[in-house]
């Protein structure tokens, strides 16, 4: 791809190396409505004793002392090991200029597609997060909250795509970010709303169907992206397509089944086969028309 030069979005939170989850405020990484407890415990002769123990402890172990006091009195952690010495290489800094740019061409995209497109904000972050969809761990990899309409991002996920999942390639990843804006589409669109009323409503099985349109949909929407993106500003490559159906292709439910377990269970799919993943990114990308992307009512799917 062709992006160094381009712009950047400004709508980036950079938490890495920050707190993990929290949901922020404080002192020091701690809720204010831990502190009183807190202050009122050390002030107290129990909490003298209590205080030095924890010091000991800390002192032997290495452990940050604030998190052993939130534990103890029944929070949670307040920063990781991994993200408080978080220290960015110069490639994680060129991952994150990257994830910006890409965020900065959706919004030129969307901007333009959609007359009441809200811009949605990318939070970068190590190890953990909290976001209004509750605390997550790098391992879940990417995801948006529709309830702060924000994009979750460790750039760590780039290297296990290339190194894990043999998905490697700079469009590769702006396929990541793109289908995360999907998501946005889908909550401006009222999609994401109905899908939750859904889930009080549905069984396991029955929801995960619709949970496949939905992850479908954003697919969809992310080659839409990368169609308009394209005739805006010409930033992809020779094999840059190629890349963004590779990942698609890696991340299909039957293939990650395969790969974990050996066998495939069709009712526990959330996203789509590899199959399904890459048509619908080139049915996007081919069109470039955002009604056609109705997966709910397509079928065969």
């Amino acid at each position: 791809m062709k992006w160094q030069g381009k712009r950047q979005s400004s709508n980036v939170e950079d938490r890495r190396g920050q707190q993990g989850p929290s949901t922020g405020g404080g002192f020091g990484g701690i809720s204010p409505m831990l502190l009183v407890p807190l202050f009122k415990l050390l002030f107290s002769k129990k909490g003298l004793i209590i205080a030095g123990i924890v010091v000991l402890l800390s002192v032997v172990t290495g452990y940050n002392p604030l998190n052993l006091i939130s534990r103890f009195l029944g929070g949670g952690p307040i920063m990781t090991e991994s993200s408080a010495n978080y220290k960015p290489t110069a490639e994680d800094e060129e991952l994150a200029e990257f994830s910006t740019t890409i965020l900065a061409s959706t919004e030129d995209v969307w901007n333009q597609l959609l007359p009441n497109y809200r811009e949605p904000t990318l939070v970068l972050f190590t190890g953990s997060v909290a976001s209004a969809c509750g605390a997550a761990s790098s391992s879940t990899g990417p995801f948006y909250c529709p309830g702060d309409e924000k994009l979750y991002l460790d750039i760590s996920f780039f290297h296990e795509m290339e190194n894990q999942m043999n998905a490697p390639g700079d469009f590769a990843q702006a396929y990541v970010i793109a289908h995360e804006v999907g998501h946005h589409i889908q909550k401006i669109m009222g999609i994401s709303d109905k899908m939750q009323q859904l889930r009080s409503q549905l069984s396991e099985t029955e929801y995960n169907k619709y949970s496949v349109r939905l992850e479908l949909q954003a697919d969809y929407f992310a080659g839409v992206w990368a169609h308009h993106s394209q005739q805006m500003t010409q930033m992809m490559e020779s094999g840059d397509l190629e890349e963004a159906l590779n990942a698609a292709n890696a991340i299909g439910d039957d293939r990650l089944q395969k790969q974990a377990t050996g066998r495939v269970v069709p009712d526990s799919f959330t996203h789509g086969t590899s199959e399904q993943r890459m048509r619908w990114f080139k049915k996007g990308f081919v069109s470039g028309d955002v009604s056609q992307g109705d997966t709910f009512s397509a079928n065969p799917l």
